[in-house]
């Protein structure tokens, strides 16, 4: 399991939602947690996740 760096919850492998950010791919267990990710991907990755974004 992988855990969604923006909320915190645990995502399967094969979630549609992915990115990839300097070289390594992120999965999420939405398309508003992968948006928020991508929209400031070094506060999540410095922070930590925030829990499910306001979107």
């Amino acid at each position: 399991m992988m855990i969604d760096p923006v909320c915190g919850m645990e995502v399967d492998e094969n979630s549609q939602y992915k990115t990839m950010y300097k070289g390594k791919v992120y999965y999420f267990c939405s398309p508003h947690c992968m948006k928020a990710f991508q929209k400031d991907p070094e506060k999540y990755l410095k922070e930590g996740p925030k829990g499910m974004p306001n979107e």
